[in-house]
């Protein structure tokens, strides 16, 4: 299993340097920003496994960011670092979607003990909701998200989608597929699969995104960057 990816979002560059020294130290992968912007487009397009945000930020404040990121559905944990003490605070950030709250300025031990049940939490969770990248998938409301953008899909594409995205990076065969989305005795044509791949691309990609269903020549296709 691949180390968790945090992303730091924090102004002040030699505190986010030190937290990424420190996280990097633990095993994790870091990638820190300045700026509220930045924190809002890195967020939505690498999909880090966690987030710790700080609430005061150039541009977008890290408050609206976490408000952003749950409109869209993300359920990425996210851990506000604010100087801000008050309850009311405490309640704002809470309620803004964060998961967690830690006043500056806070001890490291108790900053990564807070990532580490965060992490663990997330993972226990939420097996319902499926991630890759940008392209998030709901289970239980069958919706599809590419960053913001909510994709309509039929029932069978989602069904197929579902299954590439339950095994990412793995080559699926035809046979694979068929057995798996369509059934075993499905008796059509197994041309079906290169057509609804042809649909879920067309959709995925609307807006120039960038490919991410692949295909494996004499093999199948596969869900990779």
């Amino acid at each position: 299993m691949s180390n968790p990816c945090i992303l730091v979002v924090e102004d002040e560059v030699k505190l986010a340097q030190f937290i990424e020294l420190e996280l990097k130290y633990e095993g994790y992968t870091v990638t820190v920003v300045n700026d509220g912007l930045s924190g809002l487009t890195t967020a939505r397009e690498s999909n880090p496994d966690l987030i710790l945000l700080d609430w005061m930020l150039p541009g977008i404040s890290g408050l609206d960011i976490c408000k952003r990121l749950r409109q869209t559905g993300s359920k990425v944990p996210i851990i506000l670092l604010t100087a801000k003490d008050d309850i009311s605070d405490r309640v704002a950030g809470l309620d803004a979607g964060a998961d967690d709250y830690i006043v500056k300025p806070f001890n490291l031990e108790e900053l990564l003990a807070r990532v580490r049940a965060n992490l663990r939490r997330n993972h226990e969770e939420d097996p319902d909701l499926l991630q890759f990248l940008d392209l998030s998938l709901n289970r239980n409301t069958r919706e599809v998200f590419r960053g913001s953008r909510l994709i309509e899909l039929t029932a069978k594409e989602f069904d197929l989608l579902e299954y590439l995205m339950s095994h990412p990076k793995q080559v699926l065969s035809r046979d694979q597929i068929l057995e798996r989305v369509w059934g075993y005795d499905f008796m059509g044509d197994s041309n079906i699969i290169e057509v609804y791949v042809r649909y879920l691309r067309l959709k995925l990609e609307a807006e120039q995104e960038k490919r991410l269903i692949q295909t494996v020549r004499g093999v199948g296709y596969v869900l990779r960057d």
